[in-house]
């Protein structure tokens, strides 16, 4: 067993939720908050395909609405799956990770590698030069 073992057996479960009649790619997130809170997300497609919204934002979103502005988020697991059902490696996106950065600026991120072993690696190592509040 993993350790954030839980956060991944939700993003699993979360996955199962998505709504991706386009890609045919199911991405299920969750993750912990500082409070200890665990709060998931499924990725949302649109015809538009622009405008969906991917698992990792949509659990963050709802960890904010639960938590405020002060929401701190401590980890956060990303499963993945084709219409299948096999587990894909998708590590979370350019746009994801900017916003685990901002929000979990020391997070864990887990997700499943290309070999199969599940990838624990921390967001600064996958995104080392971010947008910074203080320079914007």
């Amino acid at each position: 067993m993993t350790m954030h073992q839980d956060l991944l057996d939700e993003s699993a479960l979360a996955l199962k939720q998505a709504y991706a009649p386009y890609s045919q790619l199911f991405v299920g997130a969750a993750l912990r908050s500082a409070n200890g809170k665990m709060f998931s997300g499924c990725n949302v497609e649109s015809g538009a395909f622009s405008i969906g919204s991917c698992a990792e934002r949509n659990a963050i979103a709802a960890a904010v609405r639960a938590e405020g502005a002060g929401f701190q988020l401590t980890a956060i697991a990303i499963s993945a799956t084709d219409r299948a059902g096999k587990f894909l490696a998708i590590p979370p996106c350019g746009a994801c990770r900017q916003m685990i950065k901002e929000l979990g600026p020391n997070a864990e991120v887990l997700f499943l590698g290309a070999s199969g072993e599940i990838i624990h690696a921390q967001i600064g190592d996958l995104l080392p030069h971010s947008f910074q509040l203080e320079t914007l």
